[in-house]
């Protein structure tokens, strides 16, 4: 392919600044470019189509190191690979992501019962222990018709049964499983369950790692689609809610606890 683009006309073709075609030349993701008898930078459409495959990669929140190795696996000129690499990579971003989420939500429940709090009392003096400043009312006393807040972990039920029926079944192989159990065992251990439609609800108390839930639940959701995930926020706290098909719920109640 000849190399006939300069390199304003590159990046003015991906939306990107020319310093950044630099860049990204210096740090080895784009390789060294060919020069004309000017000196001047030139490139062909395939430097293009490379610089937008990289713009996606930053679009998904993609580090330079994982682009580095992602942009390795797109010059060998097969897509398979490349999915491989991205599907991992994906799957990991959304997992923290969730995590992310649930702790935002967690964050603002608490700056919300803060703010409740602050306009509770306002002492003559020095702060006392109801004031606001340095204690916090509880979720109930804060706002007891609080609505709940509901955080999708997996896809919902109804679109899941859209995409056609889920079979009843675990991929993981059978040395794994046990495995898999102890995780939640571990993670869940001491927690109350209560009965839902369909499922659990677990309590997720202060000595739950929620971001922790949240990764285990997208693993978990990869092997044993026929479950859904939710966790929800209100003025009972933290909750992690279980469901899955009827002839299923026997297998809920197995791995993450029956109701007490």
């Amino acid at each position: 392919m000849t190399a006939s683009l300069r390199i304003a006309e590159v990046a003015d073709r991906v939306g990107i600044s020319t310093a950044t075609v630099r860049y990204y030349e210096t740090i080895g993701v784009l390789p060294e470019p060919e020069r004309a008898g000017n000196g001047y930078r030139v490139y062909d459409q395939r430097t293009v189509e490379q610089l937008e495959f990289i713009a996606r990669a930053k679009q998904l929140g993609c580090s330079l190191d994982e682009i580095g190795d992602l942009v390795t696996a797109w010059n060998g000129g097969e897509c398979g690979p490349v999915q491989d690499r991205l599907r991992t990579l994906v799957a990991d971003k959304l997992t923290a992501a969730r995590g992310e989420i649930v702790e935002l939500e967690i964050l603002t429940q608490e700056l919300q019962r803060a703010a409740t709090t602050l306009e509770q009392h306002r002492p003559v003096g020095p702060c006392d222990d109801t004031c606001g400043c340095v204690t916090t009312l509880t979720s109930a006393d804060a706002n007891s018709t609080q609505a709940s807040i509901p955080i999708a972990l997996t896809a919902p039920p109804n679109l899941m049964a859209a995409a056609g029926d889920v079979p009843i079944a675990c991929t993981l192989a059978s040395d794994q499983i046990p495995d898999r159990l102890d995780d939640w065992g571990s993670l869940l251990h001491g927690a109350t369950r209560l009965p839902i439609d369909g499922g659990v609800r677990v309590e997720l108390d202060e000595h739950i790692e929620v971001s922790e839930v949240a990764r285990l639940a997208a693993a978990e959701q990869g092997c044993c689609r026929f479950f859904s995930f939710r966790l929800t926020i209100d003025e009972r706290g933290a909750g992690l809610e279980i469901t899955a098909p009827p002839d299923a719920l026997d297998i809920v109640h197995a791995a993450f606890g029956a109701p007490q």
